[in-house]
């Protein structure tokens, strides 16, 4: 897996590199480890099992892996590369997100990311002014927000990242998730549309499909829809592995950078992760 990660990181920094070049943009070495040493490693802890990045690198990395990464600097020292290379990992991820088409049939939802505890956040400095009160089915939060859209093999087609009081129906939100897409989007009560809103993404290709709530009037829908709705549940299983197998949601943080770097390679580490959930569709059935 370690070796894997290594020639995918090493690819894109190659291109990333020449990219630069090309433009005539400024580049440099950080440190005797390279860029895609250190974004190897921080993918690495997602697949590792260990729930803190310090115990992985101590434990883990300086103990059993000095042979793979033969210039391996302090844990303070590389907590500060990893910051460094934030927005290079946040590039791959947008890059991966690309590499995957979908069928016309796509998930979409939200997943809280706390930084701090509700009784903590009157003393929160890092994330001050930068994290938003949110609310969700299970009670208020303090942190951000992260939309996704999946398609039905498990795949994510586009990702965003909000401060957490950001509704999911917000326009300018889904705007940038539904650019491009094209088919029926399947998702919960939380992004019920105005009928202008509704007509605006339908007419763009996107077509959402959720259920109504109690006080609605019941309309028809297809039969294929029905089903795929109750099918709905492959996202939130999506959600679960970012959160309980990838370790990107926790409170731990010291500064933003180092929150933004964890939770893009969280975005990467599923990339490359081996059972996606997914569902079995008939294409017939659904169209």
């Amino acid at each position: 897996m370690l070796v894997f990660l290594f020639y995918h990181m090493d690819e894109f920094c190659k291109l990333l590199k020449s990219t630069r070049i090309e433009n005539n943009l400024n580049y440099s070495t950080r440190s005797s480890l390279t860029d895609s040493e250190i974004m190897t490693i921080c993918v690495y802890f997602h697949h590792s099992g260990f729930k803190t990045f310090k115990d992985f690198y101590i434990r883990g990395i300086l103990k059993y892996n000095r042979k793979d990464f033969k210039n391996l600097v302090s844990y303070s020292r590389f907590i500060e590369l990893k910051q460094e290379i934030a927005l290079d990992m946040a590039l791959l991820a947008q890059l991966l997100c690309h590499l995957n088409q979908g069928n016309g049939t796509f998930f979409m939802d939200s997943f809280p990311l706390t930084v701090c505890h509700n009784k903590r956040i009157s003393s929160n400095k890092v994330f001050k002014g930068f994290a938003k009160r949110g609310k969700t089915s299970v009670g208020w939060f303090f942190g951000f927000k992260v939309h996704i859209i999946i398609d039905t093999f498990g795949n994510i087609l586009k990702f965003n990242f909000t401060s957490g009081n950001v509704a999911d129906n917000n326009q300018d939100v889904l705007k940038a998730l539904l650019e491009g897409i094209f088919g029926k989007i399947f998702c919960d009560k939380g992004y019920l549309l105005t009928p202008e809103k509704f007509r605006y993404f339908y007419e763009k290709g996107a077509h959402l499909i959720h259920k109504i709530k109690k006080n609605m009037k019941n309309k028809l829908i297809d039969v294929g829809d029905k089903l795929m709705l109750k099918k709905r549940g492959v996202v939130e299983s999506v959600i679960d592995i970012f959160k309980i197998h990838l370790s990107v949601d926790h409170t731990r943080h010291r500064s933003r950078a180092a929150f933004l770097s964890n939770l893009f390679s969280g975005l990467i580490a599923y990339f490359f992760y081996a059972k996606k959930p997914h569902i079995a569709v008939n294409l017939q059935t659904i169209s």
